[in-house]
């Protein structure tokens, strides 16, 4: 797990989590086809990552591509895929100059080798990366990831190296996918939406929710540095109460 970084402020979460929605509908309002509203998201993509770089966050996970969305129209899929591929290309190593390191969750097994290939290069090359830890959850599904989890400890049960009576929740949270990382503080929802949609389901429970009625593209530096102003602002309580908290602090 990531330990904080000196100096970093109480008030800055150590793990936001994103889920990046409006890009259709922002390029529908401009009358242009579905994919410009992906496209226009990368810039939000690049400036997100900014603002929670020099915030000191510490991990950024953002919901690329849910298991769900290969429902949607398989044109939109297929520019989907290759605007993916292309930003791995393309960005991953700035990412890497800028000592951020990528790491990408979900089940890879449905993406062409080609993609499947990119994805394990840009890992690699930002293996090292110390700044703060960029997540992407593609093909991700809150769901899938607690049903992944409880077969990895079945398969222990049946394997006799486990005890059925030591399952508790860090044992199924160790199995997760973000086990890594420490879990999110802050979960941020554009386009106006709100719920989770399936996302970090079992993850997000004690994170501070935040909805913008900002269509992905258009959710920049500024939105973001409101967004976690308004986290700065929050009492966390953790099922305890304020006065608690208030002698604790």
């Amino acid at each position: 797990m990531n330990m904080p970084v000196e100096g970093r402020k109480a008030s800055t979460p150590r793990h936001v989590a994103i889920i990046m929605d409006g890009n259709n509908r922002w390029a529908r309002r401009r009358l242009m086809p579905g994919v410009a509203g992906h496209k226009a998201g990368v810039e939000a993509v690049k400036a997100v990552i900014e603002v929670c770089a020099e915030a000191e966050v510490e991990v950024l996970t953002l919901f690329a591509f849910s298991s769900e969305n290969w429902q949607r129209p398989a044109d939109e899929v297929g520019a989907l895929m290759e605007l993916f591929l292309g930003a791995l290309r393309r960005e991953v190593r700035k990412l890497h100059e800028n000592g951020i390191r990528l790491r990408i969750i979900g089940d890879r097994s449905r993406f062409a080798p080609e993609l499947q290939l990119a994805m394990r290069d840009a890992e690699a090359l930002t293996a090292g990366g110390q700044r703060m830890t960029l997540v992407v959850a593609a093909n991700y599904g809150g769901q899938w990831d607690i049903a992944q989890a409880a077969r990895q400890l079945a398969r222990r049960v049946a394997a006799g190296e486990l005890n059925p009576e030591m399952i508790d929740e860090r044992a199924v949270e160790q199995g997760l996918s973000t086990a890594d990382w420490p879990l999110p503080d802050l979960c941020i929802r554009t386009g106006g939406e709100r719920r989770i949609s399936n996302f970090l389901l079992w993850q997000l429970a004690y994170a501070e929710l935040y909805f913008s009625d900002l269509y992905w593209p258009d959710f920049k530096h500024e939105a973001m540095r409101e967004a976690l102003a308004d986290f700065a602002c929050r009492q966390r309580r953790f099922g305890k109460t304020s006065e608690q908290i208030a002698a604790e602090g």
